[in-house]
């Protein structure tokens, strides 16, 4: 047997065996990003003073970790607050020593709603983005795009006793003023979607070919994603050339000109009209798209399945958008050592 003595870039970073325990992990992240980027993102729109006693304050860097551990474990700002403390992994991932306390949870949240508010969290998807495209892991060979709904607990009592927008329908949607109480989270909006209702937010995503998420776009529930997919190509940064995939619901004239002014190529499933079913050939089309198109079903089932995704944790759109990136981002990470090694494999 051959013994390498100088380990591989995916050696260092990704031992498939240890992925699940904590320190190996934060060990693997630490290789892949340059914090000093993402700290002089975080150091423009998040000034740090001093605590009530005189005493400096934590480094954004420090709070903006505390928010990947919370997303990655599906922890409260109460519960993060307890890990860091308790945990020597977590501790030394947000580079405390045993003798620091962690922040405590309402630092960690003014700490979100500054950066939300300066819509820095955005800024900081595309740094971290840029870095797993420099190593090879994001690659924009085609795109996929799809959106998913996101409940809120923070609903209105009973069901709306007024028209809702029915999911992919092709149809505007039904805008209502209606007063609620100050419980009740009034960005988001009601849809029915599988002939049941449903009161909060979409996502709409962006991934490449592989399933990881290229941008985020955050909307009320009701919004039609036919009339929608400039915006969302907007928050995407697509190289041109590239196919972009998508289910049938997304298909429409305007749609098909969109893609030909921003010169992708359309690989939108197509769709059987009324007296007009589809062609064998528009058949072998949507099997050989579908290959790949499901993967974006999988980035949404993962961030479900892995961070506890999929329910709203705020209130309001702006928060409710950097919920959405955290995941997006956090998700990409937790896949990032895989991919190193599969790479390399190859």
């Amino acid at each position: 047997m051959k013994i390498q003595n100088n380990p591989s870039f995916a050696d260092t970073v990704c031992d498939l065996r240890i992925r699940k325990i904590k320190s190996q992990f934060f060990q693997q992240v630490d290789l892949l990003l340059d914090w000093d980027s993402i700290s002089k993102i975080i150091n423009k729109h998040y000034k740090k003073g001093k605590s009530a006693v005189g005493t400096p304050s934590y480094e954004g860097l420090l709070l903006f970790k505390m928010c990947l551990l919370q997303t990655w474990y599906g922890l409260s700002d109460y519960e993060v607050e307890d890990r860091v403390n308790d945990s020597i992994s977590f501790s030394r991932f947000c580079g405390l020593t045993l003798e620091q306390p962690a922040p405590d949870h309402s630092t960690l949240s003014r700490f979100r709603t500054a950066m939300t508010q300066a819509k820095a969290f955005d800024k900081l998807f595309k740094e971290v983005n840029r870095q797993l495209e420099a190593h090879q892991i994001i690659v924009k060979k085609g795109a996929i795009v799809d959106a998913s709904v996101v409940d809120t607990p923070l609903k209105p009592k009973g069901k709306p006793k007024y028209q809702v927008t029915e999911d992919r329908k092709d149809e505007k949607e039904v805008r209502i003023e209606k007063e609620f109480t100050d419980s009740v989270d009034k960005d988001a909006a009601w849809i029915k979607k599988g002939g049941k209702l449903r009161y909060g937010y979409k996502k709409h995503y962006v991934t490449d070919e592989g399933g990881l998420v290229l941008g985020v776009l955050t909307t009320k529930a009701s919004t039609n994603e036919i009339s929608n997919l400039e915006e969302v190509l907007d928050v995407s940064d697509l190289p041109e050339g590239i196919p972009l995939k998508a289910d049938k619901g997304y298909q429409s004239k305007k749609n098909t000109e969109l893609l030909i002014e921003r010169k992708l190529k359309n690989h939108i499933l197509k769709r059987a009209w009324r007296n007009k079913p589809l062609t064998n050939w528009e058949k072998k089309f949507n099997k050989l798209v579908g290959k790949t198109r499901f993967k974006v079903e999988r980035t949404f089932g993962g961030i479900k399945r892995w961070f506890n995704g999929g329910v709203a944790r705020y209130k309001g759109i702006d928060k409710m958008h950097t919920q959405n990136l955290m995941e997006a981002m956090c998700y990409n990470l937790y896949r990032s050592p895989g991919i190193v090694v599969s790479n390399c494999e190859k």
